[in-house]
């Protein structure tokens, strides 16, 4: 076979293996859960180097300009749908954009990764109670018994197999910032069936112009108060990374994950994020794999695999 023949079948080929990977809800929500499992990380680490608003404004204003150059005849194609739908675009893009980013960045300032670790396993509960409390979806036995058990994985990994290192945590107000955050984006994916119909990237960039627009005057408001922007290796290394990773990807696939599989089944994949935490932690920072690393995987796929389980959970 030439190279003009092998070719198409090459393209063939990696489309398909492009809609498998899109089509199946459980690869796109893990991979949501890994590109955030570094945001908390980052956004800690710039502390101090860049102001929590300012870099939420940034994680949306570069993925605007990306999806506008790769997207722009679907955007020009879908605006009528958006119009139409301005209400709930709205509020998803208030919700799901400007205020669970820039909440998260703020408490990011002033609490520790452990607690956020643990904050963070609020979301699929959170994610339960409001499409209840909202759309009355129903919950069964097995969804709320599979969310605990990767919930207990969690903690088994965050406190080192050590329950005492919980009577020792320490929480502050930033906490109640991330727990607040952490409800807003329960409340955005439980809103995310309501979503228009239009291209993937047509609804991100419709999400990230509401959040970058909405956010940047408290970004001027933050330099114009002499708070430090550092222009560094670190600083563009983070901008990058929640550009892209957190936002532009990670908000791709998690929207799409809830689109296959409902809201309720998606959420207890969050609780994947501190488990990559761990084991990140230990390729780059050389940490060693534990037993507790090993028993809190066990429960937390034991967990997620019971919640997200398509036939004994509905949507």
């Amino acid at each position: 076979m030439d190279s003009n023949a092998r070719e198409p079948l090459e393209a063939s080929f990696v489309s398909r293996a492009r809609k498998r990977v899109w089509d199946n809800p459980y690869s796109v929500l893990a991979f949501a859960s890994l590109c955030w499992s570094g945001n908390h990380i980052v956004g800690r680490a710039v502390t101090g180097h860049i102001p929590p608003l300012t870099i939420s404004t940034i994680r949306w204003l570069i993925p605007v300009f990306i999806i506008w150059f790769m997207a722009r005849s679907e955007i020009q194609t879908d605006w009528p749908s958006v119009r139409q739908h301005w209400g709930i675009v709205l509020w998803l893009g208030l919700t799901g954009g400007t205020l669970f980013s820039a909440l998260q960045y703020v408490g990011l300032q002033h609490t520790t990764a452990l607690n956020v670790s643990i904050l963070n396993s609020l979301v699929p509960v959170l994610i339960v109670a409001a499409g209840a409390l909202i759309f009355r979806d129903r919950i069964r036995f097995v969804q709320l018994f599979g969310i605990s058990t990767s919930l207990i994985g969690v903690i088994v990994i965050v406190t080192r197999g050590d329950l005492g290192v919980l009577t020792q945590l320490e929480f502050n107000f930033a906490d109640l910032i991330i727990v607040l955050a952490m409800a807003v984006f329960a409340i955005y994916v439980a809103y995310l069936r309501m979503r228009p119909p239009t291209h993937w990237l047509t609804f991100l960039f419709v999400l990230g112009t509401i959040s970058a627009i909405t956010t940047m005057p408290f970004a001027i408001f933050e330099i114009a108060q002499g708070k430090i922007l550092e222009l560094s290796l670190l600083t563009i290394f983070a901008a990058l990374y929640v550009s892209i990773f957190p936002s532009l990807l990670a908000f791709a696939a998690w929207n799409r994950g809830v689109e296959l599989i409902g809201p309720n089944k998606a959420g207890p994949f969050l609780h994947l994020v501190p488990l990559y935490t761990a084991l990140l932690a230990g390729i780059f920072l050389g940490e060693e794999l534990r037993l507790f690393h090993v028993a809190g995987l066990l429960l937390i796929l034991t967990g997620v695999s019971l919640a997200s389980g398509r036939t004994s959970i509905a949507k």
